[in-house]
């Protein structure tokens, strides 16, 4: 009795880790039905002018992924990627403007979005990995013209408070 319990807690387990990050999806044979009965319903999504689709799938706001979902204009998966990382954080550039920001990292923890008054500054923040530790990645807007000033990444523990010395 406890086996079969033991058996169908471990395939529910496995089938939500599939579903969590769409692994279990097929590039070129995929289709947007199969990401969304898998993945369930985008955070956002976005249309091309070649017909090509991108959906985000942020799993947070505890969360330290972001999916991002490339569609062909053919209705096909070409590509699932993590997109919070080093790596795209690091392709945010001063200037950008806010919907270039969510096409690249998908949407911020609204829980950890600030806005400070006396610099009319705008901070979206998102959980990440570094070697398993968790870290926070933020992108600082002007508030004013929604356009990127800069970016940073910190240990989370160190977030809202100077690293001791």
């Amino acid at each position: 009795m406890w086996q079969r319990v033991l058996l169908l807690s471990s395939s529910v387990i496995v089938a939500a880790c599939a579903s969590y990050s769409g692994s279990g999806l097929k590039p070129g044979e995929a289709r947007i039905e199969d990401v969304q009965a898998t993945m369930g319903p985008p955070a956002l999504q976005w249309q091309d002018p070649d017909g090509s689709r991108q959906l985000a799938y942020p799993r947070g706001p505890g969360g330290f992924d972001t999916f991002m979902v490339r569609l062909g204009a053919n209705g096909k998966l070409q590509t699932i990627e993590n997109v919070l990382d080093d790596q795209h954080l690091a392709t945010i550039r001063a200037g950008m403007g806010k919907e270039e920001v969510l096409r690249i990292l998908g949407p911020s923890d609204a829980n950890a979005t600030a806005y400070f008054e006396a610099r009319d500054e705008l901070v979206w923040d998102w959980r990440y990995r570094v070697s398993n530790e968790p870290w926070r990645m933020m992108v600082l807007f002007d508030a004013t013209s929604g356009k990127v000033r800069s970016t940073m990444a910190r240990p989370e523990q160190y977030v809202g408070a100077e690293p001791a010395q």
